[in-house]
């Protein structure tokens, strides 16, 4: 094979010159190009080859010698000298990936494989791609990921909705085929949202527009594209009717077909409005779709549409053969048989998925699981029944005949269990989807103060939208004229209703009481707060607990063991038969067939599969109804070996609303500007507070202060420059004035200080007080109670947080004042240095963020700042402290319905599988009732979760 650059040393062929000589494939052929001289780089193949297992530092620009859909093939780039196989954009920063052709590996190795076996043009797909412009080739948001070199590239993050997988075997097979692609990382897989996610690096070859045709080539299962950033719009065309070509809207980013009437456009709000770009020309033949609640919910409607359809089909068609075999009936033998067999025939053709799944799950994940037990255990009675029917035609009757109906009443019963199965996860998904909560329409008021009705899709930045008396909110916004009591228990679980005024904000979801408002939105219907809680519940979902690890192993080994047992089986049968029945052996064969055929098919893997993954999903919706968010499965998990709980103060105790009640000036300059200007720069409660109190003394001749080299320091203060001055504001200790008369003066008083310095000289000092929240001291008194130790950190100073721990009954040792993020960490790491210690640690400010990171479980409160909720693993949506309660009790709860599960799953395949082989004389499975498995052993383990929802904690 001939290098791909003008090293030839790098290979152990010459390069050679060509004209537009064709490279043979197994598809059209291929040729590339250097400049103006063609070089041999290998077959199509061999290139994808290299792309699906992980090779990264080949380089190669491949452009087709005969005509291939630009989607697949587009050749944008002359040089084949890049490091990397895929071709993203620049690096953000950096070098260059390669600085000459000599530091490159440019020969391209065969590997083991067969994806030429793929068909790559994705315009044969539903899920194709129209590109529009040079930035976006759809929906998917871009990420900017780091190599182990240094050098930043760009991602884009892929979700696809996938129908077809029915158990973990499937997940598996999923998980496997995108972990093969070296072009994809950080995947993620959802048997119970039917769904994936995966970062995917863009090429030429492969990108986000064919990837969904890719995968389905490779696993046999249907996948669709989802809108995972941006604002997405689903448009229908009416028939004969196309979208024309450019030149495009304005803020459009990307089309991606869906259907053949059927286009998903994704937009960037800020650019454009949803109203304003379809009332542009070039969406003047399109109608708007219907709305779904939720990106999975629709998904699961269709698989199960889909399953009940094909059941529908084989009932019908099994039901004459049923009656064919045990009607009494002329004898009619080989027209009956002829009937039988085409009805059987088209039963089989019906279950064709099964065998598409298994073989592509054979072939490309080398993976055995349930679609192949069902496809054995099918595939021999129907042959059987083709070779008896055969044998009766010729007039040499089989002493056992035909059993057509085994076949089919097999596969039919196996259809009915699958669907009953995904009719139960869709019923569960949706039961427990916070989107539901979201409105489907708006009433907006345009600027002649006129009301319209719109579908909230609609809705774009600039609008106002009325809200009537007992109507649920659509979306975030500021309150501008209007007063009334909002209930929002359905999204933070706090059941007493708020008072809300002009200029305070509302929340989608919560429900309008009494007034009518007028709100300015503030954010879309995607990005809202009904949006944010149910993309940290669907990441809790799509996360693994580690017993669901242990569980995918046992499912992953079942069902050779199943085959394996079915053979031995077999042969015990037949041994049976002719040593001690004394039969013939093609008689001793048959009969032992019907016992191995009920073997493989009775037992089910997908119970285990379900055990963890089932409970956890129902666990993560009743945990969102009680305010209480989880981003991690293994949240869940351990939440019942909490053995300690470390608070912090300020806004996790306390109600995290200080109030100056005490305040000293030691200069006569009025610094209220100053202060004003420098608590603005802070979302700490305790400068917030003071901030509060500068307003109200600002008046209406007062001059703005601009302050420069504003630096906030995490358990400190703030400090910053004006007109060459150094101001800080913060703790005394970090002031260096706690000895100060004034401060001590306050200190006396256990208030919390808040100083003032201007270069060096302390100019003021502020006396603060915050209320404890009102379940502080019952929440801790039950901690305590389940003998689980409580811990206080905080940065306030000794006297405030002592008499605070004396009033909640927590320890002086277990006590510490003026805390750094770094000594709350440290504090954390010396909690879990005990022995099976498991702790939790509950705060809401930037300063906890390392502590929450630290701790088993970090636990953040809904008040707080960003960056601790980015670094927690849970977070309370409201200001209750019971949601510790609530974690623990929720946990027990999942465990003991995971154990029994398991429980449930192995005594089911035991005595499944003992009655299926004949080991009991008299009582046995027919190989034509033990499709009834799957359903047998699924249910109950559907049913058990979903008991967890009407559970009260």
């Amino acid at each position: 094979m001939a290098p791909c650059c003008s090293d030839s040393n790098c290979c152990n062929s010459s390069k050679r010159e060509i004209t537009s000589r064709e490279v043979s494939t197994h598809g059209p052929p291929f040729k590339t190009q250097i400049g103006h001289t063609s070089v041999i780089c290998g077959s199509l193949p061999e290139i994808l080859g290299e792309l699906y297992h992980g090779n990264h530092h080949h380089g190669y620009h491949i452009q087709p010698a005969v005509s291939l859909k630009d989607t697949l093939l587009a050749h944008k780039e002359t040089n084949p000298c890049s490091k990397t196989l895929l071709h993203p954009p620049a690096p953000a920063s950096g070098p260059s990936k390669v600085s000459s052709c000599s530091e490159k590996l440019c020969c391209v190795r065969k590997l083991s494989g067969h994806v030429h076996e793929i068909d790559t043009d994705s315009t044969t797909s539903q899920s194709c791609v129209e590109k529009i412009g040079e930035d976006s080739q759809d929906s998917s948001s871009t990420i900017i990921e780091i190599d182990d070199n240094g050098i930043s590239y760009q991602v884009e993050r892929v979700v696809l909705n996938v129908q077809g997988m029915t158990c973990t075997g499937c997940e598996s097979n999923l998980r496997k085929v995108l972990d093969s692609i070296g072009a994809i990382s950080n995947i993620k897989t959802s048997l119970l949202l039917a769904e994936t996610e995966f970062n995917l690096k863009p090429s030429e070859v492969l990108h986000s527009g064919n990837i969904a045709h890719v995968i389905e080539q490779m696993t046999g299962f249907s996948c669709i594209k989802a809108n995972s950033s941006g604002e997405g719009l689903d448009l229908i065309l009416p028939a004969g009717v196309s979208v024309p070509d450019g030149p495009f809207p304005s803020g459009l980013t990307s089309m991606i077909s869906v259907g053949r009437e059927k286009i998903r456009i994704t937009y960037d709000p800020k650019v454009v409005g949803a109203r304003t770009l379809l009332q542009d020309p070039f969406f003047q033949s399109a109608q708007f779709a219907s709305a779904s609640t939720s990106r999975d919910v629709p998904s699961g409607r269709k698989e199960t549409h889909k399953s009940l359809l094909l059941t529908a089909i084989s009932v019908i068609l099994t039901i004459p053969v049923l009656v064919l075999a045990y009607a009494n009936l002329p004898d009619r033998n080989v027209v009956y048989g002829s009937i039988s067999l085409v009805l059987a025939t088209l039963v089989q053709l019906v279950a064709h998925g099964f065998y598409i799944k298994a073989y592509k799950t054979l072939r490309y994940s080398r993976m055995i699981e349930m679609d192949m037990l069902v496809v054995l255990s099918t595939t021999t009675a129907y042959v059987y029944s083709v070779i008896a029917f055969a044998f009766m035609a010729a007039g040499r009757t089989l002493s056992t005949g035909d059993f057509f109906e085994t076949s089919t009443l097999l596969i039919t019963l196996v259809l009915v269990g699958r669907t009953a199965a995904a009719y139960s996860r869709h019923k569960a998904v949706e039961s427990i989807s916070i989107q539901s909560l979201q409105v489907q329409n708006a009433i907006i008021v345009d600027p002649k103060d006129r009301n319209r009705e719109i579908d909230s899709r609609l809705l774009q930045y600039g609008d106002i939208f009325q809200v009537l008396p007992d109507t649920r909110i659509v979306t975030d916004g500021k309150i501008l004229e209007g007063e009334t009591e909002v209930d929002e228990s359905l999204i933070t679980g706090e059941s007493t209703l708020c008072l809300k005024k002009p200029g305070m904000t509302v929340i989608a979801g919560s429900i309008n009481h009494s007034g009518r408002l007028l709100v300015e939105l503030t954010r879309l219907p995607s990005e809202n707060t009904i949006q944010s809680i149910s993309a940290m519940v669907d990441e809790a979902k799509s996360s693994k607990a580690r017993v669901q690890e242990i569980a995918d192993r046992v499912a992953g080994y079942f069902t050779p063991v199943v085959i394996g047992i079915a053979i031995i089986v077999f042969v015990a049968w037949v041994s049976v038969g002719k040593a001690l029945r004394h039969e013939s052996t093609s008689t001793a064969c048959i009969h032992a067939m019907t016992y191995a055929i009920s073997t493989l098919i009775v037992s089910c893997p997908c119970a285990i599969g379900l055990a963890v993954p089932m409970v956890l999903l129902v666990a993560g919706g009743v945990g969102a109804r009680y305010g209480l968010i989880f981003k991690t499965a293994g949240t869940i998990e351990i939440g019942r070996k909490i053995s300690h709980v470390i608070f912090d103060k300020t806004g996790t105790l306390t109600q995290g609303n200080p109030s100056v009640v005490d305040s000293s000036y030691l200069t006569t300059t009025d610094l209220s500007s100053v202060i004003l200007a420098l608590t603005n720069n802070s979302k700490h409660p305790v400068s917030s507070g003071v901030n509060r109190l500068m307003q109200t003394l600002q008046s209406e001749v007062s001059k703005p202060v601009h302050l420069e080299h504003v630096i906030s320091v995490p358990g400190k203060g703030i400090e910053a420059t004006s007109e060459g001055l150094q101001i800080r504001g913060g703790s005394a200790q970090w002031l260096g004035v706690e000895n100060s008369p004034v401060v001590q003066k306050l200190l006396q008083r256990k208030l919390t200080i808040f100083c003032v310095d201007v270069s060096g000289s302390l100019a003021a000092v502020f006396g603060l007080q915050d209320q404890l929240r009102p379940d502080s001291l019952s929440t801790i008194q039950e901690l305590k109670r389940r003998c689980i130790s409580i811990s206080l950190l905080s940065g306030d100073n000794e006297h405030v947080v002592k008499a605070i721990g004396e009033h909640l009954g927590i320890a002086p040792e277990k006590t510490r004042s003026c805390c750094t993020p770094a000594q709350k960490q440290a504090y954390v790491k010396k909690q879990l240095a005990i022995p099976n210690s498991t702790v939790l640690f509950c705060g809401d400010g930037t300063n906890d963020a390392v502590a929450l990171a630290q701790a088993s479980i970090g636990m953040h409160m809904g008040g707080g700042t960003d960056v601790a909720q980015s670094a927690a693993d849970a977070i309370l949506m409201n200001s209750s402290l019971k949601c510790i309660i609530t974690l623990i009790d929720l946990s027990k709860s999942f465990h003991r319905r995971v154990v029994f599960n398991f429980i449930w799953s192995f005594v089911y395949n035991v005595f499944a599988i003992l009655l299926a082989a004949g080991v009991f004389p008299k009582v046995r499975i027919p190989p034509a009732y033990a499709g009834l498995g799957e359903l047998v052993s699924v249910l109950p383990v559907i049913a058990i979760a979903m008991q967890l929802r009407w559970k009260k904690f």
